[in-house]
């Protein structure tokens, strides 16, 4: 089995998810997986959290501990097991050493962005992430309630939240997968959300059409401690 190779904290995550065209996400799909669809339609998660704590192979470096990530995602399951996950269209970070380690270490696509967080808890919790990238802007944000509770198996906040592997290709175009271990997370109950972003300038001119879309769910997962293993080949 893969050692552990990175360990952190994962917490307010806020995962707002789109329906989209399968087409845009079929054309990323490394070989051996199909879509993973949820109520029948092809979607893609953008996913914002603090990523805190963080040791790889058990070393903390300072000054790349605590850091907020932004992600797009969607959604995958593995041709004959079904075994379910994701693969990432782009991972922004601050630090260009973060990026260019995940990108050497997991051909993962990295992008050093601007990254700003903010999170207040009162009578509510307030989480935001301002994000800019390639000339373009983003902004995620939630107002919840600060207590939590773990939803149940066959919730919509469990569909999008509970992904045990990740996948992606080496550069000569096989297909990695990795686990990534966590328990199930708590969600807090959302109030009220905004979800801004210039989707075209950061992701390229086929994401441009989702500037009008609105998300079929928005999560704000508590998260946890979780540990990532090093990534395996599929077997052909």
């Amino acid at each position: 089995m893969p050692r552990v190779f990175l360990s952190a904290q994962w917490r307010d995550l806020i995962i707002a998810s789109y329906g989209v065209d399968p087409g845009l996400l079929e054309q990323r799909l490394p070989d051996g997986l199909e879509l993973d669809l949820f109520q029948g339609q092809a979607v893609c998660s953008l996913v914002g959290f603090m990523f805190l704590d963080t040791r790889v192979l058990g070393v903390a470096w300072p000054g790349y501990r605590d850091f907020p990530e932004i992600n797009l995602r969607f959604y995958v399951r593995e041709q004959g097991s079904g075994r379910r996950g994701v693969v990432f269209v782009r991972e922004l970070v601050r630090s260009r050493f973060v990026a260019q380690i995940a990108r050497r270490l997991y051909n993962d696509p990295y992008v050093r962005a601007e990254i700003e967080s903010e999170i207040d808890q009162g009578e509510t919790r307030s989480v935001r992430y301002g994000f800019s990238s390639n000339g373009g802007c983003g902004m995620m944000r939630v107002v919840s309630a600060p207590e939590h509770a773990i939803p149940g198996e066959d919730s919509t906040e469990h569909w999008f939240k509970e992904h045990q592997w990740g996948y992606g290709s080496t550069r000569g175009g096989r297909t990695l997968r990795y686990e990534v271990q966590h328990p199930h997370w708590g969600c807090h109950r959302v109030h009220e959300h905004e979800i801004d972003v210039d989707w075209g300038a950061i992701y390229g001119d086929a994401w441009s059409h989702m500037a009008e879309a609105e998300p079929l769910s928005v999560v704000h997962a508590v998260g946890s401690g979780i540990k990532v293993f090093g990534a395996e080949r599929l077997v052909d």
